[in-house]
């Protein structure tokens, strides 16, 4: 082959091998442009919380469950940490973060996770005690789950207790002593706890979509 042949050949193989280089380079360059260009039409959050230590989430028990609960014979009570007064139950955070948007910005506009380690709410009749603890709240997916046992043995872990409804929630609020405070979001009970609550009380009666109560959640913000 000739000098000249050899030359073009050689020529060709170069092209060849750069060609995909180049349109990688391309591709990952315009990859690149894209997630950046994401990035920044993504909004700051107004508040933050990287890592929750308190303070408690409190529901106000609505007069409908409440007078469901004596319809049904059952006694609330609380497990734990959790305390019951004046109509209210709370659940002190134990744990999660949380990012707070202004509403209408990003969806969901509340985001993270909300642990409530070591209390929870009781439900007893004569003979059947049913224990719903460990609550992690969602912001995101609207969904509080948790564990349940009945006479103290276990009967279901991570389980979707309550909806949460969060068209009702009211702007974020700043709370005393370096809080800031969430109200208003709907706590209905949810499908699988009305199922498990009517079989181990044999009754039809608890609902799906059953409000519970109003919740107050407050952070510490440092």
């Amino acid at each position: 082959m000739s000098n000249y042949r050899k030359a073009l050949v050689a020529a060709a193989i170069g092209a060849l091998a750069l060609t995909p280089l180049a349109a990688c380079s391309s591709n990952d360059s315009n990859a690149s442009s894209n997630v950046s260009a994401a990035a920044a039409t993504q909004p700051e959050p107004v508040a933050q919380v990287d890592n929750l230590t308190g303070v408690s989430t409190a529901v106000a028990l609505d007069s409908g469950f409440t007078g469901a609960l004596t319809t049904l014979g059952l006694t609330p009570g609380v497990v734990g940490t959790a305390a019951l007064a004046d109509g209210s139950v709370s659940f002190p955070i134990t744990g999660g973060n949380v990012k707070y948007w202004e509403p209408g910005t990003v969806d969901p506009y509340v985001q993270g996770e909300i642990m409530h380690d070591g209390s929870g709410l009781s439900l007893a009749a004569p003979g059947t005690v049913v224990e719903l603890t460990d609550f992690a709240i969602d912001p995101g997916t609207s969904l509080l789950t948790g564990d349940v046992s009945v006479n103290g043995a276990p009967a279901a872990a991570d389980a979707v207790l309550f909806d949460l409804n969060g068209r009702t929630l009211k702007p974020l609020q700043t709370g005393p002593n370096d809080t800031a405070i969430l109200q208003g979001t709907e706590v209905k009970i949810s499908e699988d706890a009305a199922g498990l609550l009517n079989e181990t009380f044999k009754t039809d009666a608890v609902k799906p979509g059953l409000l519970v109560g109003i919740a107050t959640i407050t952070i510490a913000t440092k």
